[in-house]
């Protein structure tokens, strides 16, 4: 992964905590999505359909290699052409030569989390080729010189009254914040930019083996005319994203559509394989599918991790998770966002680097339940915790915290021994004093324990404890247990 900066974590959470727009926009999102996707899976007539996709996509990793092959074969047996990139700039590479062949001057995309993940905008900008996001939401966060904050509504952050500014701004048309007219007038802007466009650059949401094609989704109908209207296609592919049948094709894109927008089926599901036939009036050319690893085959290979693959980026567990209903997308400073990113962000991009995105999740396991293919990310964030413990060779993790683990060395030392423990309860006891206020409560405490009463209040250790106070008014009637015994011990 390349397109990431150091954390800001903390500041953007704190930012986004503070923002009224953004914490309404974020509860609407969850109370209708969230919620409306657990109904759908408590009441779907086949309910061991979401485990049926789990073991195929985990019986396709098994493989993955001879699917893959099956898949590149297939492709190009329709005319397509496929390349296999190791890394982002492998990828970044081949998709420029291609657009450098055929003199391209305006790319359009259709939404595209992998071509966010490799970085490849900036590229192509810089060899003076003009990038055209399709997608509402997208083309919005474009025009803002934004980033998305939600795997599928990128603008969620943004109301109808910024987006009406922005217009005015950008292109130029009298202030509205009605949603159809500003509709309209996006549509405008992008309907002459795909006329004239000589490259189609899009995603990949399911590819099918069996049959040589991949699929997209979609509600607006941007993607049919990003793919079939410029002559050269080019689709990134995480290697993941394979099937092995049309049937398991259908399966898991049933299950797409519904955790991500509660629909039985998108309005657009677009097939592609190859360029089009020359009896058929729509489609490219040239068609290119680049299947990019960028770091996957390391997670394939790791047990503890390789589930993680098995996610269909649907955005369900962004849609009931607590942690990013309250802080938005932007604190996690990736493309994937919520629990989905504080788990495959961490491992594509570096455990250390994106520390504070699995350590910043609550572990309640909300995000498993709403799964579509019920991945464990609440396993998965305790052990890249784990290896932030301890440090990992595998995935070259230092230990995150060195003061962090003393600290909970001299704990394990303390609770131990419990000559230690009381000691340390009468100093703690002592030392809080200067600190409890007039309502009973500590509401600042100093240094690297300041972050516990920065928002809150917190109750004082008690005077006594339980055992204390058990031992203070049961002891002296406690009946002695050999008392009443005979010599025998009946």
């Amino acid at each position: 992964m390349s397109a990431t900066t150091p954390s800001n974590y903390r500041t953007a959470a704190t930012a986004g905590i503070a923002s009224p727009r953004l914490q309404k926009s974020l509860h609407g999102l969850q109370n209708r999505f969230g919620k409306g996707a657990m109904e759908i899976w408590a009441t779907m007539t086949d309910q061991e359909m979401r485990r049926r996709v789990k073991d195929a996509r985990m019986n396709t990793f098994a493989h993955l290699d001879i699917i893959l092959a099956e898949l590149a074969k297939n492709v190009r047996t329709r005319g397509g052409q496929v390349h296999f990139a190791a890394t982002a700039q492998d990828a970044i590479a081949y998709t420029l030569a291609v657009a450098k062949r055929h003199k391209v001057n305006r790319v359009v995309k259709g939404k595209s989390m992998t071509s966010m993940e490799i970085n490849i905008d900036p590229v192509l900008e810089d060899a003076g080729i003009e990038v055209v996001e399709t997608d509402l939401g997208e083309y919005i966060i474009q025009l803002a010189g934004d980033k998305p904050s939600h795997i599928i509504a990128p603008c969620i952050h943004l109301d109808r009254n910024q987006i009406g500014e922005l217009f005015e701004e950008k292109l130029g048309i009298d202030y509205t914040n009605d949603p159809p007219t500003l509709t309209m007038a996006a549509r405008r802007a992008l309907r002459e930019k795909m006329l004239t466009a000589e490259m189609g650059l899009t995603g990949c949401n399911l590819a099918c083996a069996e049959t040589g094609h991949i699929s997209l989704v979609s509600n607006e109908g941007n993607i049919r005319m990003t793919t079939t209207m410029p002559p050269v296609l080019v689709a990134l592919m995480g290697m993941e994203r394979v099937v092995a049948t049309l049937d398991e094709h259908r399966e898991a894109l049933q299950l797409l559509t519904q955790a991500a927008a509660l629909q039985k089926l998108s309005t657009y599901v677009s097939f592609l394989g190859g360029p089009a036939a020359e009896d058929d009036p729509d489609g490219p050319k040239e068609f290119h599918l680049v299947i990019i690893d960028n770091g996957r085959s390391k997670i394939l290979a790791d047990p503890e991790f390789r589930e993680v693959l098995a996610c269909i980026r649907c955005g369900a567990c962004l849609n009931i998770c607590p942690v990013y209903g309250k802080i938005g997308g932007h604190a996690y400073n990736s493309p994937y966002c919520g629990p989905i990113g504080g788990v495959v962000t961490p491992l594509l991009d570096g455990i250390n680097k994106h520390a504070d995105l699995c350590k910043g999740e609550t572990l309640c396991g909300a995000c498993k339940d709403i799964c579509p293919v019920e991945n464990d990310l609440p396993r998965m964030l305790a052990a890249l915790r784990h290896k932030l413990a301890y440090g990992s060779d595998l995935w070259n993790t230092s230990q995150h915290s060195p003061a962090e683990a003393y600290v909970y060395s001299f704990w394990k030392i303390v609770i131990g021994n419990p000559r230690f423990f009381r000691l340390m309860l009468r100093t703690g006891r002592f030392l809080q004093r200067p600190f409890v206020r007039k309502n009973k409560m500590v509401r600042k405490m100093l240094g690297f324990a300041g972050g516990w009463t920065k928002g809150r209040d917190l109750p004082p250790l008690a005077r006594q404890t339980f055992a204390e106070l058990w031992k203070e008014k049961y002891a002296a009637t406690r009946p002695n247990p050999i008392e009443g015994q005979n010599e025998e011990g009946n």
